[in-house]
């Protein structure tokens, strides 16, 4: 095998040896991309749930203060609560 063959040869090799690990990189660059956009989601889902929450705390309280006001109401026509 004379030198040329053999330069060739490895050139054929390390084009392969660079098309697997570029192939190895997209997958591992697709898994990241995969990841960062799932943990977006669920990062956007879990401010949203937090501002429902949020909401559902007011109008308990709002809630609560007319349960209270109704209660005076009751008591001060004269009746029971």
């Amino acid at each position: 095998m004379d030198a040329t063959t053999l330069g060739a040869l490895l050139v054929g090799v390390g084009g392969l040896a660079s098309a697997v690990v570029a192939a190895i990189g997209k997958r591992g660059e697709n898994a990241i991309a995969a990841y960062t956009n799932l943990t977006t989601d669920l990062q956007e889902e879990r401010d949203a749930l937090r501002l429902q929450l949020a909401e559902l705390h007011s109008q308990r309280a709002a809630d609560q203060a007319e349960i209270t006001r109704l209660r005076i109401e009751i008591a001060r026509l004269g009746g029971a609560p």
